[in-house]
């Protein structure tokens, strides 16, 4: 199986900087990200995998003082992953980029150069975005409408690989007596125009040492289905139950009609013993503020609404979203399904946040990999610790053997590119 690290500063749950041995400043900290990152390359993950918003994800700034999530306080990816790609060696760098608020010319040479820069390691995570809050940092009163985001995605994608084409690998001849830096017939322009883009090209970067770096996509939608089944070599999502998971690889598979790495996420709390294991879930969900709950299960945009509601009682039906449809329509149809309150909602979701959570000892969250692996709802996982490094650290030393005891995961990289890593085919 295949296996990312999803990094987030003090851990993925929502109340990791507040515990007492968190590095509540680690998003602008580059050494804590150094290190985890090399932590990651010595048990031989495929990849890290960084997620971002283009903004704050709440006006609020009483939510935004309690909420670790709102990306208010950490660096940008790109600039993160090219420092990391000097401090690391083989590993996958994979960070997103939104299709929403960045022209695809600026995506390409920027994708290009990390992939020069890390000798084929180079990813990008695909997104629309999906708050207000970060359309009105580009000019925008509200975001765009979700269909119209994701038709503006496709062609942004379509866009970024066309101008990863616009150099042959051999076109740079870089011939001194000749005189001649490249060869005219190496180079193609794009001269593309569409609804949304008018690019002429080429890029000013040579061919990336992949050809077409890695493209993550995480849409669950039937739109954004469409789109990771035409533009993506890896989809990032999260299904609760191994038959949803089997269910949501068939059609992606069936729809792309080629290989697609499924890494849903896992969120793993592992200790010697289950009982270990619940003790340290405990500690963290004692330290969630109702706020954060509120804004976690929303994404801001309906917390208005949900303020009003008795937090002890089951969650209203919702007016439809112009935001993350899919995720909203998952939280909430297992608030339904398992006749959870809004309180025992956010709690039951703060810390995987809709993705797979799993608690107990190295033989429990190894049994859950095998079993949606071997089942086929997965091609592996992007881990997501509660608390960092200690969730990283407890994952490698504890369930990473264990794993590899029953031949489900490598000992070591065979090849140097994140496409080696995941078995994808050059392009």
């Amino acid at each position: 199986m295949h296996l990312g690290l999803f990094l987030f500063p003090a851990g993925h749950h929502v109340a990791a900087w507040r515990h007492p041995d968190a590095n509540a400043a680690a998003g602008v900290d580059f050494a804590w990200y150094r290190d985890l990152a090399r932590k990651a390359e010595a048990a031989c993950f495929d990849l890290i995998f960084l997620a971002d918003g283009a903004g704050a994800r709440s006006e609020d700034p009483e939510v935004l003082s309690r909420s670790a999530h709102a990306y208010v306080a950490q660096f940008e990816p790109i600039t993160l992953l090219s420092a990391l790609a000097a401090s690391t060696d083989r590993i996958g760098l994979v960070c997103t980029i939104s299709s929403s608020f960045n022209e695809p010319f600026h995506a390409a040479r920027k994708i290009a150069s990390l992939d020069h820069i890390s000798g084929g390691r180079a990813g990008w995570n695909l997104v629309t975005s999906a708050s207000d809050s970060e359309a009105r940092n580009f000019g925008l009163d509200a975001h765009l409408a979700h269909a119209e985001r994701y038709e503006r995605a496709g062609e942004f994608a379509d866009v970024v690989h066309a101008l990863w084409n616009s150099w042959d690998a051999d076109a740079f001849v870089r011939d001194k007596q000749a005189g001649r830096f490249f060869d005219p017939a190496g180079r193609h322009v794009l001269n593309h125009q569409g609804r949304f883009f008018k690019v002429k090209g080429p890029l000013n970067v040579p061919r990336p040492p992949q050809g077409r770096p890695v493209t993550v996509q995480a849409g669950a939608s039937e739109a954004g289905r469409d789109l990771a089944a035409r533009t993506a070599d890896v989809v990032f999502t999260a299904q609760q139950t191994l038959e949803e998971a089997r269910a949501f690889r068939t059609d992606l598979l069936t729809r792309a009609g080629r290989p697609i790495r499924v890494l849903p996420g896992l969120f793993p709390v592992v200790a010697p013993t289950r009982a270990e294991a619940e003790d340290k879930f405990a500690t963290l969900q004692d330290l969630i503020h109702p706020d954060t709950g509120l804004d976690l299960i929303t994404g801001g945009w309906l917390r208005d609404v949900l303020a009003k509601c008795d937090l002890d009682a089951p969650p209203p039906e919702l007016p439809p979203t112009n935001g993350s449809q899919s995720r909203q329509e998952l939280l909430f149809d297992m608030a339904r399904r398992e006749g959870l309150t809004l309180r025992k909602l956010y709690l039951r979701v703060a810390g995987a946040r809709g993705h797979q959570q799993v608690i107990g000892t190295p033989q429990d969250i190894a049994d859950a990999m095998q079993e949606r692996f071997e089942s086929g709802g997965a091609d592996g996982f992007n881990i997501m610790p509660p608390l960092m490094p200690q969730g990283l650290d407890d994952f490698t030393a504890l369930v990473v053997p264990e794993l590899r005891r029953r031949g489900l995961f490598r000992d070591r990289y065979e090849g140097r590119t994140l496409r080696d890593h995941l078995a994808l085919e050059g392009a």
